[in-house]
Order: structure tokens, then sequence, then C-alpha cells
């Protein structure tokens, strides 16, 4: 509790007390002196508690990012937050949302995580096309469901997103199931009262509206580590999963955590990078320590190193709290 609130209430509860037992509230300072007199006598006298957590506690930090918040992740009680319910592109954080929403709709078609997905043309090209961070999945494989989610989460495929779109979104067309599956995304967003977050894409790689804050990303990490495939793949740090070719062989895949907290920090859980031309570098984390687990997000931050940096302060500062 604040000081200032912790001294006024004992000030109110004090003088109410001294009211009834008939002391005068203009001599409040003189009887509380000679109390004080009385009970440094008898070597018994303290501190508040109050005064000394103040005294105690650890300094805010700075960080780099333009947005940052973390929280406890069971309470969602927050220990910081700078610009945490501003609006920024995410990059490829929104990953985080196309992984919750395939947990959440995993039966959809009678499908399961060793369900294999057949990689069509469309999404090698949609990696050319775009520039974009892939898992170089192969045309033609059979890669199952389980393995597209280390493929997304791990070296941030965006190819793997849009196999999970095209395969978990409704409709006769490609273009209808992706649209199905991002509207899907920002129904999963409503759900969870993420009232500043907006999808327009399956990886990140928008068209101007797919945007969140530090806030609203950590609450959707907190809600996406309740699942334990989640929880298991973004803790991952290398996996070489074994997926079938077109020809009815086999190849093997070997795919890296880009979230180098991992091996940085201890008791890091996950969950996810980000980056982008408008993005800048963004990274959504979660460590866990003494059984307590915080979550958080830094958006716009100036480099690799330093979104690590501002996550591992803020992280620090929660864990002191």
């Amino acid at each position: 509790m604040p000081v200032a609130w912790h001294q006024r209430t004992h000030q109110r509860t004090w003088g109410e007390t001294a009211l009834k037992q008939g002391v005068a509230p203009l001599h409040r300072a003189s009887a509380l002196t000679a109390a004080a007199g009385t009970l440094l006598a008898a070597g018994a006298f303290a501190p508040p508690a109050a005064a000394a957590t103040a005294a105690t506690a650890p300094k805010p930090p700075s960080i780099v990012a333009k947005g940052g918040y973390v929280m406890n992740n069971a309470t969602h009680a927050g220990y910081y937050g700078k610009a945490a319910d501003t609006r920024r592109p995410t990059g490829s954080t929104t990953k985080v949302m196309t992984a919750r929403v395939v947990l959440a709709h995993l039966a959809h078609k009678g499908l399961n995580l060793g369900s294999k997905v057949t990689i069509q043309k469309a999404y090698s090209d949609y990696i050319v096309a775009k520039t974009a961070s892939s898992a170089h999945l192969i045309v033609g494989d059979k890669v199952t469901v389980g393995q597209l989610l280390y493929g997304l989460m791990l070296p941030s495929g965006c190819d793997a997103a849009y196999a999970l779109a095209d395969t978990f979104g409704k409709g006769s067309t490609r273009a209808a199931r992706v649209k199905s599956f991002v509207g899907q995304m920002n129904a999963t967003a409503k759900s969870l009262g993420l009232k500043n977050t907006h999808f327009d894409s399956f990886d990140g790689i928008g068209n101007g509206r797919n945007y969140s804050t530090p806030r609203d990303l950590a609450k959707l990490a907190g809600s996406a580590l309740t699942y334990s495939t989640f929880r298991t793949v973004v803790r991952t740090k290398s996996t070489k999963q074994k997926v079938t070719t077109k020809n009815g062989g086999y190849r093997y895949m070997s795919w890296t955590n880009t979230n180098n907290l991992l091996s940085s920090y201890p008791g890091t859980i996950g969950v996810k990078t980000g980056s982008g031309p408008e993005a800048k570098y963004c990274l959504v984390f979660a460590a866990t320590r003494h059984g307590r687990t915080v979550v958080g997000a830094v958006l716009a931050s100036s480099s690799v190193a330093h979104r690590s940096a501002d996550a591992k302060k803020l992280m620090d500062y929660a864990f002191k709290r």
C-alpha cells in the first residue's frame, strides 16, 4: 500500500481513538512523542512496515522500446508500463495469436496435432513475394499440424502461418479460408478483452490494420500459455522434425528459436520475437522463478540486442517486486 495512504489512515484511526479516550486532537503530536519515547526506552520501537517497503522498493527500469509492459501471469497485476495501451504494429508477435487460434480450434474438420498438411506452392510463392521469414517448407511435403506450430514459432515461418490459416480457415477458396482465419483471430481478441488489438494478416505482415499494445500482447501470451502444446513449443530452443516427402520418403527439418532469452535469461519459458520496417524490434516474453510467472511485451525497440535487454530489465524489476 502506498506510504502516504498508510500514514493518512494511521492518523485518522489515531484521532478517532483519541477522541473516544478523551484526548484532545490538538495534543496529538505531544502524545505521539511521549509514546515514542516510551517505546524507545523499552527498546521496542521499529520503523513502520510501509516505510521500510518504500525504502527497499526497486527503481523502475528505463527501456529503449517505445512501449513496454510486464505483469503477474496469475493475477494480471501490472508491475510496469510504458505506453502500455498505445497501439503499434506487432510484426511476427502476431503469430502468438495464430498459434492460439489453431490450438483453440484444433478439433475443426477433425484435425489433431498429428494431422498432415500438404505444403502448397502458394505458401512458397508468398514467402518470395513478401521477402518474409521462412520455415523453408518444401512444396509437396506432408507436414503435421504440430510440426507447423514449431515452424511457426521457432524460425517464425510465414509459410507455416499461411499453411495453418489455409487449413483452419473456412471456405471453398484459399482466399476465403485465409479471410475466415483472420476473422477468427479478431474474434478471439475480442473474447479475451483485447480492446486495442486488431489483425489483418495471419503472420504480422499487415496492410495497415495489424496492431496491438504491450498490455494486450501480455494478456494474449498469458492465454496462449494455458495450452500445454504452446508451452512446449515456445520453450524449445531447437528441434529436428521428420517430415514425409512428396514421393513418400522422408526428410528432416531443423528449426532454431529466434528468442535468445531462452539461452540468456534463467527461467525463460517463451514466447515470441517480431520485427519489421514499421514494427521495429518486438518481443513477447515470459519467465518463471520461485513459482511465479511474469509475462510481458516490448514494442518498437531499436535492435535485437535492445529488445532483449529491455525484456530482461522488465522481468528483473517484476521479480524484485
